[in-house]
């Protein structure tokens, strides 16, 4: 049996898009919100057994992963986020890059010497490396329209991902992936699919509420600002935080959303200009992880937001 586990977000989808669209497999697929990482967990696989995982943290599956290696399956593992120790077991193959610069999609990308190329500049794109994914687009005969559609849809793909159900979601990842790949391309999905025109029209919806948005603290060198616990805000706290990166590149950034519990849902991007720390310090709150230029926290307690606004300051400010 195959199993296919990816992050819901572009890199995972755009990872796995590019290794099926060249090794096709009749796999199940395990996947979930973008923040929904403890994956392995969820399979039971035997001997024989072929197991692809994409775009989560090896540290955050580690047991998981020890017990499907145990049991004598094959596992193929890619991913740019904090691994910790890689296990060393003939029947694991891993490519793991934590730089800055690089994700998953562009990791599977050199592993395929470019054989879906388009599909890893949207994953770049999607992952706010847009460097990244320029450089890696000079390998692309296209125009500037065309590549500012790939930025698009790498943006709505990861615009998807956020939220912490599945129900909040425009598209649950896994239906998601199967609609882009009958796709001829992510030129061809932009195109004309009417699902990407879904994905559009309701990111610049969300966003368009996260406009008006002000900064709870804010200084040269870090902001904060807070979400509604609303189904909009839950949707772009990734993208938005992608947002206030980009618009100004040597400020650190934090977007806090209130969750349903009365904790909060945390999304840390460093400054563009200095892309280390976020996994860091976002490590230092129980259910924190990530990679260092962006890290999150999926449950951070009430009592403990003036302890992360005060860690956060001090990292960066």
């Amino acid at each position: 049996m195959d199993y296919d586990i990816f992050n819901g977000d572009a890199d995972g989808i755009c990872a796995l898009l590019q290794l099926r669209k060249v090794e096709p497999r009749d796999a199940t697929l395990v996947t979930g919100v973008k923040r929904d990482i403890n994956l392995m967990a969820k399979i039971d696989a035997a001997a024989g057994d072929r197991v692809t995982v994409l775009d989560v943290s090896m540290d955050k599956n580690k047991a998981a992963l020890e017990t499907v290696l145990g049991k004598g399956a094959e596992v193929f593992y890619v991913d740019h986020h904090f691994a910790g120790e890689i296990p060393e077991n003939p029947a694991l193959t891993s490519i793991i890059n934590e730089a800055p610069d690089v994700c998953t999609a562009a990791l599977v990308n050199g592993h395929l010497r470019g054989a879906q190329l388009p599909w890893a500049v949207a994953g770049a794109f999607g992952d706010n490396l847009k460097d990244t994914a320029r450089k890696l687009a000079e390998g692309l005969d296209i125009s500037a329209d065309d590549l500012a559609a790939l930025e698009r849809l790498g943006t709505c793909i990861n615009y998807n991902g956020y939220g912490p159900a599945i129900e909040d979601l425009h598209f649950d990842p896994a239906e998601l992936y199967q609609r882009l790949y009958l796709a001829d391309g992510p030129l061809d999905f932009v195109a004309s699919s009417p699902d990407y025109v879904k994905l559009s029209e309701g990111y610049d919806s969300d966003m368009g509420q996260a406009e008006s948005l002000q900064p709870e603290h804010a200084t040269e060198k870090v902001a904060v600002f807070i979400l509604p616990n609303e189904a909009w805000a839950r949707r772009v706290s990734g993208v938005y935080s992608n947002d206030l990166a980009t618009g100004n590149p040597g400020r650190a950034h934090a977007v806090v959303t209130v969750k349903d519990n009365g904790n909060y849902l945390v999304s840390v991007r460093a400054p563009l200009s200095n892309k280390q720390g976020a996994a860091e310090l976002c490590m230092k709150f129980p259910t924190g992880g990530g990679r260092a230029a962006a890290a999150g926290i999926n449950d951070l307690p009430a009592s403990e937001l003036d302890n992360f606004v005060a860690a956060f300051s001090a990292a960066y400010g």
